[in-house]
Parts: C-alpha cells; sequence; structure tokens
C-alpha cells in the first residue's frame, strides 16, 4: 500500500495529484514537526505545516527510480530532493537534502498510511543543528504570514 501513497505524494509535490493533500491526508492524521514540541492533530492543521515547509524548503520532485536516486528542481532558497526511499509495508521513511541560505540541510520524512491509502502519521526530522534552527526561524516566520493573511 505505501508504494501507491509515495507515488501519490511524488505527484501532489510536483503539483500533479488532483484534490491535493485533502487526497492524502486522513482526517484524523498526526504530524510531527521538527519545529513543534506536541503532535499536530487533523488535516487542516497538517496542511498548514505541510505548505508552510513548501516555501520555507522549495522544491518540486519526481518520483526516484530506486531506492538511491530522487529527483530534484532549482527553485527558491535551494535545491530540494530526495536522495533515498525505504518502504515496508504501511511504512516510508524518505530522505532529503536541500539548502536554506546558506547552510545544508538532511531530513526524513517519516510517512505512515492506513489500509485505504491515507496518510496516518507524517513525521519530519531535520538535522545538523544549524540546519535545524535556520528552518525553526523561517518556519515560524512563515506561519505567522501565513496567519496573518488568513486575518486580514
Amino acid at each position: 500500500m505505501i508504494e501507491q501513497v509515495i507515488q501519490r505524494w511524488h505527484r501532489y509535490l510536483r503539483g500533479e495529484l488532483p484534490g491535493g493533500l485533502d487526497a492524502l491526508l486522513h482526517p484524523d492524521v498526526i504530524f510531527l514537526s521538527p519545529v513543534v514540541f506536541t503532535p499536530q492533530r487533523g488535516r487542516e492543521i497538517t496542511k498548514l505545516y505541510l505548505s508552510a515547509a513548501s516555501q520555507v524548503l522549495p522544491g518540486d520532485t519526481t518520483s526516484p527510480s530506486g531506492s538511491g536516486s530522487g529527483g530534484s528542481a532549482e527553485t527558491g532558497n535551494g535545491k530540494f530532493h530526495y536522495v533515498k526511499q525505504i518502504l515496508d509495508g504501511n511504512h516510508a521513511v524518505l530522505e532529503f537534502e536541500t539548502t536554506v541560505g546558506d547552510i545544508t540541510v538532511n531530513g526524513v520524512d517519516m510517512i505512515t498510511c492506513d489500509d485505504q491509502g491515507m496518510i496516518t502519521e507524517f513525521k519530519v526530522m531535520v538535522r545538523p543543528k544549524q540546519a535545524m534552527e535556520a528552518v525553526h526561524t523561517r518556519m515560524k516566520a512563515m506561519l505567522e504570514a501565513m496567519a496573518a493573511g488568513d486575518a486580514h
């Protein structure tokens, strides 16, 4: 099942998935962010964090062809691309690299799906510490900007 979910995730990243994140995320999805201490619960808050992350860690991706390669695209602050993916049962680990300013970011998206092909848990981990701090600063600013845009 996870293979189809990850194919749909890559289609979403390319802007090719009808229904967008609503077609991927379970209504009760749990999002575990590297910048927020508590788990975030629900589709709407998860969409907010993933949308902010797409601005902070910009880039498009193509579906990896095998476990050691990924797609990439030059946009915004850097080049976001997956370098590895491991799929097993209802779980996936997608390792990514990008840059934020002049800092190299290395991280993983850990995705769990249910038997209906909906993402039930999305966990993001980032390293090294300087990258985590840069992502945290930019995510905070992006979320504040998004909230200010909703208020107007």
